[in-house]
């Protein structure tokens, strides 16, 4: 019986395009982090699974951030603007941004969604990543920080399983903590499988929909 994992052998032409192609993100994303900053724009990827509750976190983000600070959010998805139009009812501006049948935001698609904003008029932008643990891990935007949210519905191992995700972000955020019991996860156990896959990670519980634990992730990102 076979017990190691299958690896698939890659072609060397299909490794050297997809250097090529995270090599062109890459600086694509800085391009993207000295457009924003050169207007004093701060930006925050969020990144996270589908019905882990990102666009709930975010709305309630800026429900805190906009009477102190000019936000703007730039919601990746696949085909709706049912994300955009949740957050947008908050009175903020929004640039949907498709990404047809792609598991992840990349940084051509920020930066044309950035043209779409006055920067000289934006002190935050928020940028929802398409619901995914593995493909935006690899594609930076050209964000200060990166936000990963889990969600104890996904299971008490979702840290373990995918831990490539958190190596850039600076905080993580545990949502849905009121369904723990239900779900028999632990948030404890959760939170510290988080911190051996990224040592040094803020970790934040939160039941997002009530609004708990908002203003705790704000303070572990500085705002």
């Amino acid at each position: 019986m076979r017990k190691e994992p299958i690896v698939e052998t890659e072609e060397i032409f299909d490794i050297e395009l997809e250097e090529d192609l995270l090599n062109r993100n890459r600086e694509l994303a800085e391009g993207n982090h000295k457009a924003m900053h050169e207007h004093g724009v701060r930006a925050l990827d969020v990144l996270g699974s589908i019905g882990s509750g990102k666009t709930t976190l975010i709305t309630e983000m800026v429900k805190r951030l906009r009477d102190r600070m000019n936000v703007a959010v730039l919601a990746g998805d696949l085909t709706t603007m049912i994300d955009a139009e949740r957050i947008e009812e908050q009175g903020v501006p929004v640039v949907q941004i498709h990404t047809g049948k792609e598991c992840h935001l990349d940084a051509n698609l920020v930066h044309k969604a950035l043209a779409e904003l006055d920067l000289a008029s934006v002190d935050l932008v928020i940028i929802e990543n398409v619901g995914n643990l593995i493909c935006p891990g690899e594609f930076p935007l050209g964000a200060d920080q990166r936000l990963v949210m889990v969600s104890v519905t996904e299971g008490p191992y979702t840290a373990l399983k995918h831990p490539y995700i958190f190596a850039d972000a600076e905080v993580a955020v545990i949502n849905k903590v009121d369904l723990a019991e239900a779900m028999e996860v632990s948030v404890d156990g959760l939170a510290e499988d988080l911190r051996k896959v990224k040592p040094g990670i803020k970790v934040v519980p939160t039941n997002a929909r009530e609004g708990e634990g908002v203003d705790e992730v704000l303070r572990a990102l500085g705002l």
